[in-house]
């Protein structure tokens, strides 16, 4: 299992206060992707930078990919830009790939004969492990959900937990997060006065 893997079904099956957006979903599978990098040593940070190592392969495909997907030339790309540049589609990608695994079911009710559209995550070992992950409080998978609703937990609470690398990803999803939410509430915003125009407009 990753960290990405595991970010994705404790979306599922964790209860949010709100429904967790695609958008910020992405950006914090990047971050759990540059995460799982660090910690195989597959690449490094100077400062904001990641520095890529040798290619080595991962026994993912996604995570190969995101190897392959590395900038090797200098200046190296900062782990912002990286954030949005592989978060693009990147929730849609892991989710196709748990289903094309079978990882994901579509759940079956007594007083429902037909399967819904909604999808879960399949009872599996991979399940499990993300599961047994999640209630041990492991601090990499906390902050990440909480950057996506679903868990209250700070990169400062995280801070004597994890390495100065690590923290660096986690704080970067936070920020980026925040950015692509003030984005769609400024987005919001212009919409309404945009109608607020048009019904003045109509009116006598």
């Amino acid at each position: 299992m990753t960290t990405p893997r595991d970010l994705l079904m404790i979306t599922m099956d964790v209860p949010s206060s709100r429904p967790v957006e695609q958008g910020e979903l992405s950006l914090a599978l990047a971050g759990a992707e540059l995460v799982d990098l660090i910690e195989a040593q597959v690449i490094t940070l100077e400062d904001d930078r990641i520095v890529p190592g040798a290619q080595w392969t991962m026994g993912d495909r996604l995570l190969d990919g995101a190897v392959s997907s590395l900038v090797r030339q200098t200046p190296y790309e900062s782990v912002d830009d990286w954030l949005w540049r592989r978060g693009r589609g990147l929730s849609a990608a892991y989710r196709a790939d748990l289903e094309a695994e079978g990882g994901l079911t579509r759940p079956r009710h007594s007083w429902i004969p037909f399967r819904s559209g909604r999808t879960e995550a399949a009872d599996s070992p991979d399940r499990n492990h993300a599961a047994e992950r999640w209630t041990s409080g492991e601090p990499v998978l906390t902050v990440l959900a909480a950057a996506v609703g679903i868990h209250d937990e700070s990169t400062e609470e995280a801070a004597d937990l994890v390495e100065d690398a690590v923290l660096t990803v986690l704080a970067a999803v936070n920020d980026a997060v925040t950015e692509l939410e003030a984005v769609r509430q400024r987005r919001s915003i212009e919409d309404a006065a945009f109608d607020n125009i048009w019904r003045g407009a109509d009116g006598p």
